[in-house]
């Protein structure tokens, strides 16, 4: 079941509408997803049910990143480099 989750996370995280949010998101879930625990994968989908705009908002440090937003899962996002991640294919 859990693998099955994994691939429709990374699913929603690739294809966001959002090109930038896409490029952070889908490169992230592919990296970690499938090492997350289900409650890591809990806390991730409840970022996916945010605002693309609001999310990249956030990555960017453009705006506060919300109290009601993990932020341990926000910390690792923030750290998350997906340039590197996209050019190692």
């Amino acid at each position: 079941m859990t693998d099955i989750r994994v691939k429709k996370i990374r699913l929603r995280a690739w294809r966001r509408g959002f090109r930038e949010a896409d490029l952070i998101l889908g490169p992230f879930a592919d990296r970690y997803c499938p090492a997350m625990t289900v409650a890591e994968l809990d806390v991730f989908e409840a970022l996916l049910e945010e605002a693309d705009q609001d999310i990249y908002d956030w990555y960017l440090g453009r705006t506060e990143t919300p109290d009601h937003i993990d932020p341990d899962m926000m910390t690792r996002l923030k750290a998350f480099n997906p340039a590197g991640d996209i050019a190692r294919g």
